[in-house]
């Protein structure tokens, strides 16, 4: 509350001031008590503006958090769901490749070439098929029907022809070199077989 110089006049007369010293002393005390004022009025503002200021910093600060939670959170669920998604992925094929193993062997038993099982394992089904929990084919002899059924052109054979008769054998040191589509084009798969045997050359084996 701002004192008048009338009223700081009087507090000063009742303290017995001299009449002459008076005004200029009241006039001095009003002044300074108004300076005073001004100064706590400026300082009270500041206090009120800063006060409004840290109260828009904050808010921003509240904002930032909550939006920096939530990136956060969805940036974790989704590194989460990549690694579950890759980790399935590895099993799978994991799983994929023991069916492969399984099926080659039961290639071999089929008497298929190393070419018929590998046709084989390219174009076989292995959604349907089943491992036991010692990791073998549950319908084993099924699968080895079917191998030999499908690609019977495949399969390899140890029988020895006899010779026709009527056309007896050519003298082996004046046989002819046959090439590779020769021998490919030959129908027979015996014959086939003895003519890859008699040129093994030409498969490095």
């Amino acid at each position: 509350m701002a004192f008048s110089i009338k009223q700081i006049k009087a507090i000063l007369s009742s303290h017995n001031m001299p009449v002459d010293d008076l005004d200029a002393a009241a006039e001095d005390i009003c002044a300074r008590h108004s300076a005073d004022l001004d100064s706590i009025k400026e300082e009270r503002d500041t206090f009120k503006k800063d006060a409004e200021t840290l109260a828009d910093v904050q808010k921003e600060l509240d904002a930032l958090k909550a939006n920096t939670g939530d990136d956060f959170k969805a940036k974790w669920e989704k590194e989460k769901q990549d690694f579950a998604d890759y980790k399935a992925e590895v099993e799978k094929e994991k799983a994929l490749e023991a069916k492969r193993a399984v099926l080659r062997e039961i290639a071999k038993d089929a008497g298929l070439s190393e070419a018929g099982i590998a046709k084989a394992v390219k174009y076989h089904d292995f959604d349907k098929m089943e491992l036991d929990e010692k990791g073998a084919a549950k319908e084993k002899a099924a699968i080895l029907k079917g191998l030999r059924e499908e690609w019977s052109e495949y399969i390899q054979t140890t029988e020895t022809k006899g010779a026709d008769t009527a056309t007896p054998p050519a003298n082996n040191s004046g046989k002819k070199t046959m090439t590779k589509d020769e021998i490919f084009a030959i129908k027979d798969p015996v014959e086939r077989q003895m003519a890859i045997a008699e040129n093994h050359e030409l498969f490095r084996f």
